[in-house]
């Protein structure tokens, strides 16, 4: 074999290992019955030439209209989960390539058979290194495509969980104001706030140090129906900005104000003896199958009950037993749909509950004798009687003494 036949089978070894070691784990997708199976950047026609025309649009932007890249199940995906990119370009795409930031060459390529209008990029275990910003690309017989809009893949889970609460209260008035406050003893530099299930991107607070903690506030201002919902906070680190911790204990944010207001009453009634049962029972006029009892200055979660009969009262009852002091306050409850838990109606008028010690039912009688202060009252008399003996007898002793003499 001449040194011609070696050198191109040592120039391609080379340059399949320089492409491996920028992968980062980035492979394309395993194959799908309803797209064709991927194929490597070498196992193409014309590898030379396709990596010539690519190599010249990464520095000079393509004409073609740019593609549409996402990631399923989303953008910010728990360490060690799988996740998926998608590219999608026209249907007169010959070939699809995925960029990283910072990262010249791309990261790995899927060849359009069958005219397929897009391509997956597959990553089996996300891992920091997998985070970062992308772009993917797409060429025909037409020329290349410009860059997608960046894509922001995020790996959680390196670092210890923030904590996260609602001020004054996650129960918010319709058009009222509230703010999250996110901390962390760790030295965080940024805090992050997403909502569950939310349309709209994450936002971003970088940290301030306060009262011994790194932490941000994200105020939430006139807040309405949309407001509602699960929230969860995450930190991170400047050097590092889309590897960030593990998710904070969630915040049910609720906004009031939507329905009437329901009733609250108490039975037997409102003031009840240490160690006795009390129902607090919630009683809406309108449809609702979800009642929220809610105590003044508790930061526990509410309790919620939903409405069992088909016919009857929208009612719940909220029972208490053998309560104690801790069980005395100011109470108000709450009407929601199943539907919409996170919109709740007007606050029922607020209902006190006090807590008494029982009645002394068993101080003794004036009637009654004191048999003990009676016996002791008897011993002292006898005591006394024996002393007077006593003391008679030493002066009959003396007198009989005296007259011998």
């Amino acid at each position: 074999m001449g040194v011609s036949a070696v050198t191109p089978i040592f120039t391609a070894l080379l340059y399949l290992g320089l492409c491996l070691r920028q992968c980062n784990q980035i492979q394309a997708g395993e194959s799908s019955p309803h797209l064709p199976a991927p194929t490597s950047w070498f196992s193409t026609r014309k590898s030379g030439q396709l990596w010539e025309e690519h190599s010249r649009s990464h520095f000079f932007p393509g004409t073609l209209p740019k593609p549409f890249i996402w990631a399923d199940p989303g953008t910010i995906i728990t360490m060690g989960r799988p996740v998926t990119i998608w590219c999608q370009g026209s249907l007169q795409a010959e070939s699809y390539h995925l960029y990283k930031e910072q990262v010249s060459q791309p990261l790995g390529m899927w060849v359009a058979w069958n005219f397929r209008d897009k391509a997956r990029f597959s990553i089996k275990s996300m891992s920091p290194n997998s985070a970062g910003q992308f772009q993917c690309i797409y060429n025909s017989s037409s020329g290349w495509s410009e860059r997608s809009d960046y894509l922001q893949l995020v790996v959680t889970g390196m670092y210890s969980k923030p904590s996260f609460s609602a001020h004054p209260s996650p129960l918010v008035a319709s058009g009222g104001n509230v703010s999250l406050l996110c901390n962390s003893k760790d030295t965080m530099d940024t805090f992050h706030l997403l909502k569950e299930g939310g349309a709209g991107p994450p936002q971003h607070r970088e940290s301030r140090f306060s009262a011994g903690r790194h932490q941000a506030v994200f105020p939430v201002d006139s807040v309405n129906i949309s407001h509602g919902g699960i929230y969860r906070c995450y930190g991170s680190f400047r050097f590092s900005s889309h590897v960030w911790s593990h998710p904070s204990d969630h915040v049910d944010l609720k906004v009031t104000g939507t329905f009437e207001k329901p009733s609250l009453s108490a039975h037997p009634g409102p003031s009840v003896t240490l160690g006795e049962n009390v129902t607090l029972q919630c009683r809406s006029e309108s449809w609702c199958d979800t009642f929220h009892l809610f105590k003044e200055g508790f930061i526990v979660p509410p309790q919620r009950l939903h409405w069992q009969n088909n016919t009857g009262p929208f009612q719940v009852n909220f029972t208490m037993s053998l309560v104690n002091s801790v069980h005395a306050g100011t109470y108000r409850c709450y009407s929601s749909h199943s539907t919409s838990p996170y919109l709740l109606s007007q606050p029922s008028d607020p209902l006190e509950l006090i807590v008494s010690e029982a009645a002394n039912t068993t101080s003794p009688s004036k009637h009654k004798p004191d048999f003990k202060s009676a016996s002791n009252s008897q011993d002292y008399t006898v005591e006394n009687l024996i002393r007077m003996g006593m003391t008679g007898l030493v002066l009959v002793v003396l007198v009989v003494l005296l007259y011998q003499s």
